[in-house]
């Protein structure tokens, strides 16, 4: 069944419909699969970059943050994890890879479940198993984070530019980055290229992140 094309506009006042009951995976996820957004109505949020792909807000309240990533060629994320939110990811530009994986063990297990924040991070051993990897690109499916696969990195396929949709519940600030071949975790603090259709980057501090 073709996706129902609707403005960005109208994307997120569907989403904001969603607060007045409890924000499900379930509920999040069929609304995705039956909704593409019109890329005209993107526009604002659309920036790219040679040097880093780029996140892009769009809306944010206490329940949802909605953003644009847009992606050129290999450009892919640090590997990181969603610990505590729910997640959608949908392409509406290129081809997408999203590698899973699952945390085995680490030497700051302790650092973890910390009241207000996931976990602390600054391990300098650990164990990560890489699990299967989802293609996701126009029409295609829907990735999503929740209380089980929660790690993941997000990895550009082909020459294409890519744009994809996020919708996280709830926002969040920072999140755990894995080096796996220094084996150790540090927490990142998450960045916008543009707010609302404005760059707001500074030039100096060019650091991808998740």
């Amino acid at each position: 069944m073709a996706r129902k094309t609707v403005s960005i506009g109208s994307f997120v006042d569907t989403l904001k419909g969603f607060e007045s009951a409890p924000i499900t995976r379930d509920r999040v996820l069929g609304y995705c699969l039956e909704t593409a957004v019109d890329r005209a109505s993107l526009k604002p949020y659309t920036h790219f970059r040679n040097d880093m792909y780029t996140r892009n807000l769009i809306y944010r309240d206490d329940q949802f943050e909605v953003m644009a990533l847009c992606w050129s060629p290999g450009q892919r994320t640090p590997i990181h994890t969603h610990n505590g939110q729910l997640g959608w990811m949908s392409v509406e530009q290129g081809n997408l890879a999203v590698i899973n994986y699952k945390w085995l063990g680490c030497n700051a297990s302790g650092n973890q479940n910390v009241s207000g924040m996931d976990c602390l991070a600054g391990a300098t051993e650990l164990d990560l198993d890489r699990r299967e990897v989802q293609e996701c690109y126009a029409d295609g499916p829907v990735n999503v984070v929740d209380k089980e696969q929660t790690i993941h990195q997000v990895v550009l396929q082909g020459k294409e530019p890519g744009v994809s949709i996020h919708v996280y519940s709830r926002p969040i600030d920072s999140c755990v980055g894995f080096d796996l071949e220094k084996r150790t975790c540090f927490r990142r603090q998450l960045k916008f290229y543009s707010r609302y259709g404005d760059v707001v980057v500074d030039e100096g501090d060019l650091v991808p992140a998740p």
